[in-house]
C-alpha cells in the first residue's frame, strides 16, 4: 500500500496534512522528525511539517535532509519551507514581511506541477514570524502574496516543493487541491485506501499476526471498540472474546444497555462488574494524569484476570486510534504531550498479554466510514465519543459515590435531552456523516457529556438558600478531535435543560455552558 510520510516538527495542525490525504484517500502516517522511519517502497514522498521554532534557533529542529532530496519527491510548509531554505543556501530572517492569518495567494508560475489548476489569485493561511528572503540553491518562486515574495518555491531538477502558507487548513480555500498534486500527481499515490480496502488489508493482516491464538477485546459500547470487535471477529471469528467491563464510573444504565445492543451481533461478550476495584483505587486521588494511570492499569489487569481463564488468550485488543496516538506522544522540547490515554499509556510492567490496536492509524471519522462498509447499525456507529476513563475525568477532583450519581443524572437529562430536540430544518450537519442534515441535536454533535466542578455557589430554592455544586455543558462539534468547536445551541434548548437539571437534580443549582474551542481548550476538561 503507497504512502505519503508526515515529519512533524512540532506544528499544532499537522494532524490536519494527514487529515487531507486521507481525505483524498492516500494513506499517510505522521512521526516525530526524530524518529525517522525505514523509507520502503511503499513510501512514495515526504511532507516535512510547521513548528514553533525558528530555524535560526540554536536548538532548533534539525533533519538530514541528504536522506530524501532527490530520492522522493519532498513538500515542505512553513517550517518545513523554510529550512529547506536555510539548509539550501537560501536566507531565513525576522523581518516586516511576516504574515499571520489570511493572505491572498499570486501564482507566478502556473505550469509548475504544485499548483496545476490552482486559481491565479486565492485565500491561504499564513503563520509564520520568520520569511524566506532567499531562495535556496536552485530554487525558483512559484507563488507569491502582497507582502511574502517567497510564499512558494520549488527546486529545479527534483521534485522538492515548499510553501510558506499551511494548505492543510480550511481557510486555505484550494489547499487540499495542492495537496492533491502533491501527493497524486507528484508523488504517483493511487488515491485507493478506502474503507473496503482498509477491511481487506487489515483482516488479512489480523489473520497474519495473531494466527490460532485466542484474543480478548475490551468492548466499551462506543464506535472505536465495535468497529474494533467486528474487524477481529471478521478475522479469527470463536477465538476472539468481548468483554465490557463495569468500570464504575460508566454513564446512567450504560452497563445493561450496551450488554443488550452486543446480543444480535454474533459476538462473544461477556459482562465484568470490577465497579469496586476501581472505585476503590481512585478513592481520595484528584489529580487527571493519576486517575487515568489508575484506570489504565485496572482495565488491564482485568483483562489480565479474565484471560487467565480462557486457555490460549494471548492478546488484548484495544480500541486505540489515531488522535490518542499522536496526542500521547509529544516531541520532547518542542510538542507537550496533551493527555496520556488509557490505551497507550499506564500499562504495567509485568503483562501477561500483548497488544492488537487494529485501528490505531485511523482518524474518528474514518471509524464510522469503516463501521458503515462493516454493516454495523448505525445506533452504534454514529453514537458520540466517550473517553476511556469515563466519568472519573467529567468529575474535577477525587471521585466519590455521590459525584457519581448527580453526574449521571445530569449527564442523562442532557443527553436525552439532544436525542429528543427536532432540528429538522435548522441546517446542522450530522457529525457522523456531514453530507446530510441532522434530525436531532444529538447527531449533529460531535461529543457531548456533563462536567462536574469542584466548587459550590449561592443559589435559592423554595425561598431557602442553598449552597451546592455547579455543573458545565459540554457540546462540541470536530471531523476528527483534534480541533473542534463550540456548538451553537438554540436558547430554547439550553434554557430547558438548565431548569430540568437544576429542578430534578439533588446537589446542583448552577448550570453553565463551555464555549471554548481546541485550540485552546481540550474537549475534555481533564
Amino acid at each position: 500500500m503507497n504512502k505519503i510520510i508526515i515529519l512533524d516538527f512540532g506544528s499544532q495542525v499537522t494532524q490536519l496534512i494527514g487529515r487531507r490525504l486521507r481525505e483524498l484517500n492516500v494513506f499517510c502516517e505522521i512521526y516525530p522528525y526524530n524518529k525517522f522511519p525505514v523509507l520502503d517502497a511503499d513510501v512514495k514522498g515526504v511532507i516535512l511539517s510547521g513548528s514553533p521554532c525558528s530555524v535560526r534557533q540554536d536548538n532548533a529542529p534539525q533533519l538530514d535532509l541528504s536522506l530524501l532530496r532527490g530520492r522522493l519527491p519532498l513538500l515542505g510548509i512553513c517550517y518545513g519551507a523554510q529550512y529547506l531554505a536555510h539548509t539550501g543556501g537560501g536566507k531565513v530572517e525576522n523581518s516586516d514581511s511576516r504574515e499571520y492569518g489570511r493572505a491572498m495567494l499570486d501564482v507566478v508560475k502556473a505550469d509548475s506541477p504544485l499548483l496545476k489548476g490552482v486559481s491565479a489569485h486565492s485565500q491561504v493561511w499564513m503563520s509564520h514570524g520568520d520569511t524566506i528572503s532567499c531562495l535556496p540553491e536552485g530554487g525558483r518562486v512559484i507563488a507569491s502574496t502582497a507582502d511574502v515574495e517567497n510564499a512558494a518555491y520549488q527546486i529545479d531538477g527534483e521534485p522538492t516543493y515548499a510553501v510558506q502558507f499551511h494548505p492543510e487548513v480550511y481557510h486555505t480555500v484550494e489547499g487540499s487541491k495542492i495537496l492533491a498534486n502533491f501527493a497524486l500527481d507528484i508523488c504517483g499515490c493511487s488515491g485507493d485506501w478506502t474503507p473496503a480496502s482498509f477491511i481487506e488489508t487489515t483482516v488479512a493482516g489480523l489473520r497474519d499476526q495473531l494466527g490460532d491464538d485466542k484474543v480478548i477485546l475490551g468492548l466499551s459500547g462506543g464506535v472505536d471498540s465495535t468497529v474494533a470487535g467486528v474487524l477481529l471477529n471478521k478475522a479469527i471469528g470463536h477465538n476472539l472474546t468481548c468483554i465490557f467491563v463495569n468500570n464504575g464510573l460508566l454513564r446512567k444504565n450504560e452497563f445493561e444497555d450496551v450488554l443488550e445492543s452486543y446480543r444480535d451481533m454474533g459476538l462473544n461478550v461477556i459482562g465484568a462488574d470490577a465497579s469496586k476495584e476501581f472505585l476503590t483505587a481512585l478513592a481520595g486521588v484528584s489529580e487527571p494524569e493519576a486517575k487515568r494511570k489508575i484506570i489504565g492499569r485496572l482495565f488491564v489487569e482485568t483483562f489480565d484476570k479474565y484471560a487467565r481463564q480462557i486457555d490460549g488468550a494471548r492478546w488484548l485488543a484495544q480500541g486505540t486510534i489515531y488522535p490518542d496516538v499522536i496526542e500521547s506522544a509529544g516531541i520532547p522540547g518542542i510538542a507537550s504531550k496533551i493527555k496520556s490515554h488509557h490505551n497507550v499509556g499506564g500499562l504495567p510492567e509485568e503483562m501477561h498479554l500483548k497488544i492488537v490496536e487494529p485501528l490505531r492509524m485511523l482518524f474518528k471519522d474514518e471509524v464510522r466510514r469503516v463501521g458503515r462498509a462493516l454493516g454495523i447499525k448505525e445506533e452504534l456507529v454514529g453514537r458520540h465519543p466517550f473517553p476511556g476513563p469515563s466519568l472519573a475525568i467529567r468529575i474535577l477532583g477525587d471521585v466519590t459515590e455521590e459525584k457519581l450519581r448527580v453526574l449521571r443524572e445530569a449527564d442523562d437529562i442532557f443527553i436525552r435531552g439532544l436525542r429528543a430536540y427536532d432540528c429538522t430544518g435548522m441546517g446542522f450537519p450530522s457529525a457522523s456523516d456531514p453530507r446530510v442534515m441532522a434530525d436531532n441535536l444529538y447527531d449533529a454533535i460531535w461529543q457531548a457529556g456533563v462536567i462536574l466542578l469542584p466548587v459550590k455557589s449561592v443559589g435559592v430554592m423554595g425561598d431557602e438558600r442553598t449552597y451546592e455544586n455547579p455543573v458545565a455543558l459540554r457540546a462540541v462539534v470536530s471531523t476528527d478531535a483534534m480541533t473542534a468547536d463550540w456548538f451553537p445551541f438554540p436558547y430554547d434548548f439550553l434554557s430547558k435543560v438548565s431548569n430540568e437539571i437544576i429542578n430534578k437534580v439533588r446537589g446542583v443549582n448552577r448550570v453553565v455552558y463551555d464555549i471554548s474551542s481546541k485550540p485552546p481548550a481540550t474537549i475534555e476538561w481533564e
